[in-house]
């Protein structure tokens, strides 16, 4: 069975449509990249898929192993398994960095230890501290950061291998990552495609959502490369097809890059 599978999927915010139809399948272990112009509906994807608030599905579904999850809270999807890297990460004041992660990881084990056996259970905050500063220094960020309020004073590029170490930490069976390598140097950019290849190994999926086919080429897999454009994939193909994209854009597709 297929771990995700959108169907026909039209969603709008405020009364404007932005997806018109999609259709995506990613199975487990699969790693897909979704390219397209800017205002194509991807970053909307994102925020439907994980259950945004501010956007409505008109028609069409989204299944996890079969079971629809439209009517399901952010907080459900996210207990299934579904994780999304923030584009534009929010700053939140008051509300510290390791003690978000611990919540969030309980969390998750009550619903996830079953079906991924290789789930860590720690004991005390000690067990679990020593945990996340494995994965800090997998992308390159100082522990001081774990005695912060969640992403408070963090530059852009520290934002984003933030993002990718709470979805090491989290180990979601899906992670969507929209741009997380936008505003990066080529170092980090580094730093982040190995920690998204520490989750490939674990047999989850993947969907990294970006505008170059940089940080594709430094993924130890990718078996997709999808074209977006008006609220609906257009063009699928594989690797090659984002180098394509990268030297020849998106005209010769029929498609204006805004």
């Amino acid at each position: 069975m297929t771990f995700l599978e959108c169907k026909g999927l039209h969603a709008s915010i405020e009364g404007k449509e932005i997806l018109k139809g999609l259709d995506l399948s990613v199975d487990k272990g699969q790693v897909h990249a979704l390219m397209g112009p800017n205002g194509s509906g991807k970053s909307t994807f994102a925020n439907v898929l994980l259950g945004h608030p501010k956007y409505s599905v008109t028609s069409g579904d989204i299944h996890v192993k079969g079971e629809s999850i439209i009517n399901l809270s952010t907080d459900e999807r996210a207990k299934k398994g579904l994780f999304l890297g923030f584009q534009y990460p929010l700053e939140i004041t008051g509300v510290g960095y390791s003690h978000f992660l611990r919540n969030a990881y309980n969390t998750l084990n009550k619903t996830l230890a079953e079906e991924q056996k290789n789930r860590e259970v720690f004991l005390t905050v000690r067990e679990f501290h020593e945990y996340v500063k494995k994965n800090l220094d997998s992308v390159g960020l100082d522990p001081t950061f774990l005695s912060r309020y969640l992403n408070e004073g963090f530059s852009g590029g520290e934002k984003k291998r933030s993002e990718v170490m709470q979805m090491l930490v989290l180990k979601p069976n899906l992670a969507i990552l929209d741009e997380p390598d936008s505003g990066l140097d080529i170092d980090s950019v580094k730093s982040v495609a190995e920690a998204i290849n520490k989750l490939i190994e674990t047999g989850a999926a993947v969907v990294v959502i970006t505008h170059y086919a940089r940080i594709l080429r430094y993924l130890s897999k990718l078996d997709y490369v999808h074209v977006m454009t008006r609220g609906r994939i257009v063009k699928s193909g594989s690797k090659e097809l984002s180098e394509e994209l990268e030297t020849k854009g998106y005209g010769w597709l029929g498609i204006e890059d805004k």
